[in-house]
């Protein structure tokens, strides 16, 4: 797709690559490039009306909201349980539930995610995953 697009945007590429056409096969083609412009152009054409009568709706919206004295950030969530959760807020993280050496250092596991190495090898060798339980 890149060469053809290299092709259509250079005149004189676009010029070379017309020139083996004959006439009868370029005015078909042009037929062709004007009916998909239309097409094109008709639904840019829409596209832009669509979004410019949207404008004027959120503006209209804005002014009656402005005389009826509303802050408009008031609408988009003025719940406490919502906001939050929206504001990124963070939640405490989990206490640890597991203690474990590894390396002569003493750590801990909230049982959660991927179980840790060294308790790993210790229930594969028979120890029971309670022996490590804070």
């Amino acid at each position: 797709m890149g060469e053809f697009l290299k092709v259509l945007m250079n005149a004189r590429s676009l010029r070379a690559a017309l020139r083996d056409l004959s006439f009868e096969q370029l005015v078909e083609t042009k037929e062709k490039f004007d009916a998909i412009f239309q097409e094109r152009e008709a639904s840019a054409l829409k596209e832009m009306a669509e979004q410019e009568e949207r404008q004027a709706k959120l503006a209209e919206f804005q002014a009656m909201l402005q005389q009826a004295g509303i802050d408009p950030s008031e609408l988009l969530g003025s719940g406490e349980s919502k906001g939050a959760k929206e504001s990124g807020t963070k939640r405490a993280p989990r206490p640890a539930k597991y203690k474990y050496t590894e390396d002569g250092v003493e750590k801990t596991w909230t049982g959660q995610g991927r179980m840790p190495k060294a308790i790993a090898h210790a229930v594969e060798s028979g120890t029971a995953l309670e022996s490590f339980l804070i």
